[in-house]
């Protein structure tokens, strides 16, 4: 059953709720192995990977790192373990990553997005250990973890200065599965993060760097409209970068997730098509698919 945090709750907008009620845990799947990507005071932040068959070190495989939904709030890094396993089978490292929120960590969307660059950074700095291309690392996420993906490959603000900048935590590709994307003024994200909107809106910070990108969006969506999508994809393709807007009919938040077995299975699908069409996987006929 999905899960929320009723401790704080009362506290919280309604978007945050609704976020936090799509954040789902998953049971059932282990990860190859877990590293610390980021100590900050006495909190340790993990990747949890999984790797493809007889992989080693000295390969040089596509990879992709997965952040959890939950709205900045909640949520848990076992979302995507389903996404992980799979793509682990057809090649690529996936990663899913933990990173701060404010019901354990009383922090802002800010760490979120630094925590997610910090991410990145780590993998690319370490890919010579982990088997990994650093030219193709994709970051992924849904709702405000797809938040935190896209802002990696967006905004230009939230880096933690004490780590090596001169290595980029910009992804090379996009995996969005209802993302927050706008937090402008009028958006249910707005009052969260106000004072800072600017700088952390994907929306409002697209450049000739951002990596092509792929959404996934219900119609219904209760907490990211379609308009916004729309919008998004329209900006990028005024820079001339690839942004591939799957749009399904009827379905809300969080329509995409393990639980929803016909939706899971369809968007994974088309997730695999896009990496494949990019070089990050070998092209398989839809009929063979692993899934």
């Amino acid at each position: 059953m999905p899960r929320a945090k009723k401790s704080c709750c009362c506290f919280l907008p309604l978007f945050l709720i609704a976020f936090s009620i799509n954040a789902l845990e998953v049971e059932g799947f282990t990860p190859d192995r877990e590293v610390v990507y980021k100590t900050v005071g006495d909190v340790q932040l993990k990747l949890y990977l999984f790797t493809p068959p007889e992989h080693s070190p000295t390969d040089k495989r596509a990879a992709i790192v997965f952040f959890f939904g939950g709205g900045w709030n909640s949520g848990s890094p076992t979302q995507f373990y389903p996404h992980c396993e799979y793509l682990a089978s057809r090649g690529m490292v996936a990663l899913s990553a933990d990173y701060r929120v404010f019901s354990r960590h009383k922090t802002s969307p800010r760490e979120c997005v630094k925590d997610g660059k910090s991410a990145i950074r780590w993998i690319r700095q370490h890919a010579g250990e982990l088997g990994i291309d650093p030219d193709r690392i994709a970051a992924a996420g849904g709702s405000a973890g797809g938040h935190v993906a896209v802002a990696t490959g967006t905004v230009t603000a939230f880096d933690e200065e004490k780590e090596d900048l001169t290595v980029s935590s910009l992804p090379n590709a996009l995996v969005l599965f209802n993302p927050v994307l706008d937090t402008g003024p009028g958006t249910q994200a707005h009052k969260r993060v106000k004072e800072y909107w600017q700088d952390i809106s994907p929306m409002h910070n697209i450049s000739g760097n951002t990596p092509a990108t792929i959404i996934f969006l219900g119609t219904k969506d209760e907490v990211v409209p379609l308009e916004s999508a729309e919008a998004f994809k329209t900006k990028m393709a005024e820079k001339g970068i690839r942004c591939d807007l799957e749009i399904y009919e009827g379905q809300k938040h969080g329509f995409f997730n393990f639980k929803n077995k016909e939706n899971y299975t369809d968007t994974v699908k088309k997730m695999d098509c896009f990496l494949s069409s990019l070089g990050y996987l070998e092209s398989l006929p839809a009929a063979e698919t692993a899934l």
